[in-house]
């Protein structure tokens, strides 16, 4: 006579787990997205303390996107490095 299974093969048992199984990759993926999110704004607070200890002139929306712009593409370090470049000259 043949053994049974010590795993159960019933269909609705798996289909549950599965569900299971799909909705905690659900929540990782939730997880993962507010990460990169906090990861990708990391440096916010750290600029505008910097921001706060100086003076700036005036400056248009325009300019204001555009060095945003630049440390969001190219990262802080190079902007720095360019911006520190600049000041050399």
């Amino acid at each position: 006579m043949a053994r049974t299974s010590s795993k159960t093969d019933d269909l609705a048992t798996i289909e549950a787990r599965r569900e299971s199984l799909l909705a905690e990759l659900a929540a990782l993926d939730e997880q993962a997205k507010a990460a990169e999110l906090a990861r990708r704004d990391a440096g916010r607070s750290i600029l505008i303390a910097a921001l706060d200890r100086i003076k700036i002139g005036p400056m248009d929306k325009a300019d204001a996107k555009a060095i945003a712009t630049a440390i969001g593409h190219h990262g802080a370090k190079n902007v720095a490095a360019h911006l520190t470049s600049l000041n050399a000259t």
